[in-house]
């Protein structure tokens, strides 16, 4: 939990992704999760939920997105504002396991980020990017 990009700031409202994170993680269905807090005109940023489901969920992705934004305003309240989970095949990471956040919230914010040499996988990040770069949208 002593990452530098833990802590967003939301309409005036410091806020832990970190603690968005273990929400969306504690929903039965989640094998592994990540929030990032992307650039907004309105708000300075919003955070925007991506998560891997267990292999044996057989669910409309759709369904599990609704449940975890509710998840997430009942364990931190609506100031939380998570309205966005995206439900994807995979999170880019490093050979040591790590999640790219920042290199996730770079091209979620429009930048050309590139792909950092410590990759695991570059072609997570190709199948994850439009995803990143799509307006969030409201449920």
């Amino acid at each position: 939990m002593g990452r530098t990009d833990d802590v967003i700031n939301v309409a005036g409202h410091r806020l832990s992704t970190g603690s968005m994170e273990e929400a969306l993680a504690a929903h039965p269905d989640v094998a592994e999760c990540a929030v990032i807090g992307v650039a907004d005109a309105l708000k300075g940023q919003v955070p925007r939920g991506f998560v891997v489901l267990k292999a044996d969920v057989d669910r409309e992705p759709g369904e599990v997105e609704a449940e975890l934004v509710q998840l997430v305003r009942e364990r931190i309240g609506a100031v939380a504002s998570l309205k966005d989970v995206a439900v994807v095949a995979a999170l880019p990471k490093t050979r040591s396991g790590k999640i790219l956040r920042k290199t996730m919230r770079g091209i979620a914010d429009g930048h050309d980020e590139p792909i950092p040499s410590t990759v695991d996988d570059p072609g997570v990040i190709e199948v994850l990017r439009p995803v990143l770069r799509r307006a969030g949208h409201t449920p």
